[in-house]
C-alpha cells in the first residue's frame, strides 16, 4: 500500500507519553499513529453499523417467529 506523509502537531506532552510508549513497545512513533488512527476509524465504522442495525430493527421489528423471546416476554401484544 503506498503511503503519503503528514504533519500533525501534538502538544509536548502528549509526544512524550507517545514516544516512552514506543520505546516500551519498540515501536515506531509513526507505526503507534497510524494504529491509533486505524483504530478510531474502525470504532466510529463498527458505531455506523451498529446504529443502522438498531434502527432497521425499530423499523421493522423482528416476528415472534424470529424472536422467540420477544414472545415470551408478552413484548408487543
Amino acid at each position: 500500500m503506498s503511503q503519503a506523509r503528514t504533519t500533525v502537531g501534538l502538544a509536548h506532552d502528549l509526544l512524550r507519553r507517545l514516544d516512552e510508549r514506543a520505546a516500551r513497545e519498540g515501536r515506531s512513533r509513526s507505526t503507534l499513529i497510524q494504529e491509533a488512527v486505524k483504530s478510531y476509524l474502525f470504532d466510529e465504522e463498527r458505531d455506523r453499523i451498529s446504529r443502522e442495525i438498531i434502527e432497521g430493527y425499530v423499523q421493522i421489528p423482528a416476528t415472534e417467529e424470529e424472536d422467540p423471546w420477544r414472545a415470551a416476554s408478552g413484548e408487543g401484544r
